[in-house]
């Protein structure tokens, strides 16, 4: 193992690969099975399991993205402390919280989904158990599964994209402020990386929210979102953090002028 990779930053990088390939396991195959092989049909206890964990990993995605900026804000904003803050030790506590909350908050939504009856349409417009489109279709009272969908949609997107901006604009008021255009430009090449990370995670998300609120959006609308949302982001940040990352650049460059001199 590359010893150069052993730091908080890639302790919170590779938690973010595990969720990414449990999601892609979660969705994924769903996916594969609706549209190419046309099944519509799955068990409802097999819908709880696949909604639960559908939660569970896209909750844990936009936390890690609010940890990555943590980190980036602590990098730039107070460079000399940042060993001190930011250590294997810190990161781990914080990631093992994040994922006992984003544990038990999933765990709500589908202890309140399963007091709800279903007596008409039991059709989810959707490709996997999809929280939203699935308590709509109860017949007896699913307020509180939408005061708890709202809620859950507040705290774990709404928030953390508001902490990241937030993290952003000190990151960039700092740098105006003490750093001149050539040091201002590589502490942004820094920030690249999960810059990208955060557009492809949480645009398709947005334009979501924002079309449902504005008007009806189209149950295709949705699902193509969702599928953006869901797909891209874990195919695309090994390529990110591969490609934008230094770290893992010159790792990869000294792996291979080894295996060149060997």
């Amino acid at each position: 193992m590359e010893r150069s990779l052993h730091t908080p930053k890639y302790v919170v990088v590779c938690n973010l690969a595990i969720v990414d390939v449990c999601s892609s396991t979660t969705i994924i195959p769903k996916l594969i099975d609706t549209f190419l092989f046309d099944s519509h049909f799955i068990k409802y206890e097999a819908c709880l399991a696949n909604m639960y964990f559908v939660l569970l990993f896209s909750t844990m995605q936009s936390l890690i993205l609010v940890v990555l900026a943590y980190d980036r804000f602590v990098a730039i904003c107070f460079p000399l402390r940042y060993h001190n803050i930011i250590t294997n030790t810190s990161m781990i506590v914080i990631i093992a919280v994040m994922w006992a909350i984003a544990a038990l908050m999933a765990i709500i939504p589908i202890f309140l989904f399963t007091r709800l009856s279903f007596c008409r349409s039991i059709v989810i417009n959707s490709y996997f158990c999809d929280y939203g489109p699935a308590f709509h279709l109860a017949c007896n009272d699913n307020s509180p599964n939408f005061i708890m969908g709202t809620l859950g949609t507040t705290i774990f997107f709404v928030a953390p994209v508001t902490v990241i901006g937030l993290s952003y604009a000190c990151i960039i008021f700092v740098l105006l402020k003490i750093a001149t255009q050539e040091r201002c430009l590589k502490a942004m090449k820094t920030c690249t990386s999960h810059l990208i990370m955060v557009a492809i995670f949480y645009l398709p998300i947005c334009a979501t929210y924002i079309a449902a609120l504005s008007s009806t959006i189209h149950p295709n609308a949705r699902i193509i979102n969702t599928s953006l949302a869901c797909v891209i982001p874990p195919m695309l940040n090994p390529i990110i953090y591969s490609l934008k990352t230094e770290e893992i650049m010159l790792a990869i460059k000294k792996k291979n002028y080894i295996k060149g001199t060997n």
